[in-house]
């Protein structure tokens, strides 16, 4: 039962994240820019997180190991949500520049790209079922982003560099989170890292006009959508399921995040999705799928 119930926060929690770039671009729709979608979006995750974390002080049962004053400095925590931060500014431009579709495909790469960094910095050879998976993650791409269809010249260049880039720095959060502030509360570390990545985007974009009343009032509903999806259910739900699934089986759920992500695109966003594109979203799919199938019957 405990599984069960791990599981399907698990898959929420995945969900959430899959329907963000739907908000995002039906917000750029109504005239909002870059620094104004990604600043609300932190802003509101942090204030929300730091009062929960307050609350939580506050009321919360208090157990002798949550009682312990983490090791880890906070300011590691912090400078780590800078890649939280990136991946946000460099997703959200993605979105802004191509379909939401191919938006997702393109920070899916961060399974390979993740191995990649993990071999170049951390000398972790990958063996050859996982050079098998990267190979067939970048053949499922070439279908899944209609690449195999359309002419590279009918794509947005510049689209598919922060596609990449978004990935990329969405590798590093993975490889950073799972070796920093692990001995904070799931609630306290979100809390710092999206405040590191909030002070990232007010840094580098300068989203005042956020203090705009007229402008705050008209994005408000979106940044809501927006923290509660990006930065707020999604911790929980995986800090409450993942110890009950396993790693293996809650990699597996995750990947729904892909699936979800393109039929909101088809559906909500009236985005062109041919046949050869969702034979690659699911051969994607299906390769991770096996990818930990694979890992958790070795």
């Amino acid at each position: 039962m405990k599984k069960t119930q791990g599981a399907i926060a698990v898959f929420i929690g995945a969900a959430s994240f899959g329907i963000l770039s739907t908000f995002v671009k039906k917000a750029y729709e109504q005239g909002y820019n870059l620094g104004e979608v990604t600043g609300i979006q932190a802003l509101l995750g942090a204030s929300i997180l730091w009062l929960l974390w307050f609350i939580w002080l506050a009321f919360g049962k208090k157990s002798t190991t949550s009682l312990q004053k983490p090791k880890s400095p906070a300011w590691k925590i912090l400078l780590s949500g800078v890649s939280t931060g990136a991946v946000s500014i460099l997703y959200y431009k993605c979105v802004q520049l191509v379909p939401a579709s191919l938006a997702i495909v393109l920070l899916m790469q961060y399974i390979w790209i993740g191995q990649l960094i993990e071999f170049i910095f951390f000398k972790a050879r990958p063996d050859l079922k996982q050079i098998l998976v990267i190979v067939l993650i970048l053949l499922g791409t070439l279908f899944a982003t209609g690449m195999i269809e359309e002419p590279l010249s009918s794509f947005s260049y510049e689209g598919l560099i922060y596609g990449l880039l978004a990935a990329t720095a969405y590798s590093i959060f993975m490889i950073v989170n799972g070796r920093v502030g692990n001995d904070y509360s799931a609630v306290h570390k979100s809390a710092i890292m999206i405040t590191g990545a909030c002070a990232l985007i007010f840094i580098t974009l300068q989203p005042f006009t956020l203090f705009n009343l007229e402008i705050l009032n008209g994005i408000l509903p979106y940044g809501i959508l927006l923290a509660l999806f990006g930065t707020v259910i999604p911790p929980f739900l995986f800090a409450y399921g993942l110890p009950k699934t396993g790693y293996s089986l809650g990699s597996v759920l995750s990947a729904v995040e892909l699936p979800v992500a393109v039929c909101m695109s088809y559906l909500v966003l009236q985005e062109s999705v041919s046949f050869l594109k969702w034979v690659g979203v699911f051969f994607i799919l299906g390769v991770i799928i096996w990818k930990n199938l694979v890992k958790s019957n070795a």
